[in-house]
């Protein structure tokens, strides 16, 4: 129980919060191809994990002192927060936040963040390189009641706070303007939405490294099934975010027992492909 309890609750909870993460960019930006992986917010969480691990252990080294985990979801939401501040900045034109412009700078952005972990790989020694290692494809191998407890916070703020945005997710998608002469407060809506999804991706990639796609697969597979109100929706994705990572983690851990695949593969396979057929549907969205 002391070993597969926290296991069980950390991929729930993690599972579940990329969702609603994804959830959430998507009626933001209006698009299906919106994922805090995709569009560079999960690398700018693992760069600034990656820093906490190489040069944090340095420096707290020198003075005879460990590593405490419950640095690394700080600074991962920190850099996820950047990440999406950055977004923001390249998205905007004339007002209005450009799809395309967003897209293509998230993958400027986590080539840069991939950069900047290849730089510190290169200079991490070998416990720090066997860290980073964990981060690059994530894994729940390293679950425990401390990294559950230093992680849940974060991924339970982010969960509380995404239904809430529901009704004017609901509003954003009939467009900005006509969203703002309806009432809607349009960038406080954008800033809690902003940080939420950092404040979860942060502590996702913190507690269990990089699991990419289940943003972008789960709420897009929900909405087919219930529409497209943002309320259900999170909720939904929630729960099938839970069960689709918790799936993963079980087949992960038993494919080719006794080691271990790195559950980042096992998300890649199943949401790559689906990637795929976004793309090629909105083609001309992104023309």
């Amino acid at each position: 129980v002391g070993v597969r309890l926290p296991r069980v609750l950390l991929a729930v909870l993690v599972g579940a919060t990329l969702a609603v993460c994804g959830a959430v960019m998507q009626g933001l930006f209006r698009n299906p191809l919106a994922d805090p992986g995709i569009v560079g917010v999960s690398s700018g969480a693992a760069l600034a994990a990656a820093i906490a691990i190489v040069l944090g252990d340095r420096l707290l080294a020198a003075s005879g002192a460990v590593l405490p985990f419950e640095l690394l979801p700080v600074a991962a939401f920190l850099g996820a927060l950047l990440g999406m501040a950055v977004l923001g900045l390249v998205g905007r034109s004339a007002g209005r936040t450009r799809i395309g412009a967003v897209l293509l700078g998230g993958l400027a952005l986590a080539a840069l963040a991939n950069a900047g972990v290849g730089l510190l790989v290169a200079v991490a020694d070998d416990r720090q390189l066997r860290d980073l290692s964990f981060w690059s494809l994530g894994s729940f191998g390293g679950a425990s009641w401390g990294r559950l407890a230093a992680a849940a916070p974060f991924l339970l703020a982010s969960l509380l706070a995404a239904p809430f945005l529901g009704r004017a997710l609901d509003a954003l998608a009939i467009g900005e303007a006509e969203a703002f002469h309806m009432g809607l407060r349009v960038e406080a809506v954008k800033r809690v939405a902003f940080l939420a999804v950092a404040l979860g991706v942060g502590a996702s990639v913190a507690a269990v490294g990089a699991v990419g796609f289940v943003g972008m697969v789960v709420p897009h597979v929900v909405r087919l099934a219930l529409g497209p109100a943002h309320r259900p929706l999170i909720l939904a994705s929630a729960l099938a975010g839970a069960l689709l990572v918790l799936l993963a983690d079980l087949a992960a851990r038993t494919l080719v027992a006794p080691a271990e695949l790195p559950i980042g593969i096992l998300t890649a396979l199943l949401g790559a492909p689906v990637f795929l057929h976004l793309v090629l549907r909105s083609r001309g969205d992104l023309a």
